[in-house]
């Protein structure tokens, strides 16, 4: 993803690692210690949950949701809040691990063992996010994935691939806002 032009609230910012290389100016978060993090890194913060965006309707030019999707409780009352505070010509990215890749399936075992972050999180294939998504009106226009090798020979080397890679460890994709009678 280029650098984020107007204003984008990425849900989920955690430490804003994410928010703050893409040019993201807004942040929510639950968690007081990750929204911290992300204020000194200069994304203005707020404490919320996605399902319930404390923001006025058609308020972003974009919404990013990266690897955020997995640990929420009701992932299409999130889409549907980013769905509202989106602009009519609002674009929404969302970077998840697909489910059933390598690096999927890593986290699937270390949820599996109790590690205190992945036990909490469901991870979806790209084509469930996309029906997600869509359910809660949006339009799909295209992806890009990389860590395309699998986690125990990963090197960083490869380049993101246009479009859903099978086996992909991570895939970002983007939509746009349907509007309403379409």
């Amino acid at each position: 993803m280029s650098p984020a032009t107007g204003r984008w609230l990425e849900v989920g910012v955690g430490t804003g690692r994410f928010a703050a290389a893409l040019g993201v100016t807004d942040g929510i978060d639950p968690c007081d210690s990750m929204l911290a993090m992300a204020a000194q890194r200069g994304v203005r913060t707020v404490k919320a949950v996605a399902e319930s965006l404390p923001y006025a309707d058609r308020r972003f030019d974009g919404v990013l949701v990266t690897t955020a999707l997995c640990f929420l409780a009701v992932p299409e009352d999130a889409l549907k809040e980013c769905h509202r505070v989106l602009k009519p010509t609002g674009r929404l990215v969302v970077g998840l691990i697909p489910a059933d890749s390598p690096w999927g399936r890593l986290y699937s075992q270390k949820a599996a063992q109790g590690h205190s972050i992945y036990s909490t999180a469901t991870f979806y294939e790209p084509v469930e996010t996309i029906a997600l998504a869509e359910r809660a009106g949006f339009d799909f226009r295209n992806a890009y994935s990389c860590l395309l090798a699998p986690p125990e020979t990963f090197d960083g080397a490869a380049q993101p691939r246009k479009g859903i890679a099978p086996d992909a460890g991570f895939v970002a994709m983007r939509f746009t806002k349907r509007l309403s009678g379409d």
